[in-house]
C-alpha cells in the first residue's frame, strides 16, 4: 500500500499550529525567561515556522493547481494570509490583529485547495500530466 501525503492536511495543520504558538504559547511558557528560555517572540523561531508553513503550503497549492483544478482563488487566499503573517513581524504592536487575518486566509486558501482537488479529481483539462 503506497502512503500518500495529504498536503492541504499537512498545510492546515501547521498553520494551526502557528497559531497556537503565537496565541497560546505566550499564555503558558511565559516563565520561560526565568529559566533563561526565550522561544516567545523569538525571531529565528518566528521565521523559522513562517517558513516551514510557506514552504508546505506553497507546495500544496502548486500541486492542486497543477494537477487537479487550476483556479487561482485557494492560491490568493494563501497570498493574502502570508502578507498578513509578513507584515505582522514589522508592525509587532498590531500582532494580534494581524495574525487573525492570516490564520484564516491561509486555512481557508488550504480548505478551498482541498475541497478543489476533491471535486476535480476526475475532470481533467488537457494539460494535465497524470
Amino acid at each position: 500500500m503506497k502512503l500518500k501525503i495529504n498536503w492541504d492536511v499537512l498545510g492546515i495543520g501547521a498553520s494551526l499550529a502557528c497559531a497556537i504558538h503565537c496565541a497560546l504559547l505566550p499564555l503558558f511558557l511565559s516563565s520561560l525567561p526565568l529559566f533563561g528560555i526565550n522561544i516567545i517572540h523569538h525571531t529565528g523561531f518566528e521565521v523559522g515556522m513562517i517558513v516551514l508553513a510557506f514552504c508546505i503550503g506553497s507546495y500544496s497549492l502548486y500541486h492542486g493547481f497543477k494537477k487537479h483544478h487550476h483556479s487561482w482563488t485557494p492560491m490568493l487566499f494563501f497570498i493574502a494570509g502570508f502578507i498578513f503573517l509578513v507584515v505582522k513581524q514589522f508592525f509587532v504592536h498590531y500582532e494580534s490583529w494581524l495574525l487573525i487575518p492570516a490564520v484564516i486566509f491561509i486555512i481557508t486558501g488550504h480548505l478551498l485547495n482541498y475541497k478543489s482537488c476533491r471535486i476535480h479529481n476526475h475532470a481533467h483539462a488537457d494539460d494535465c500530466n497524470h
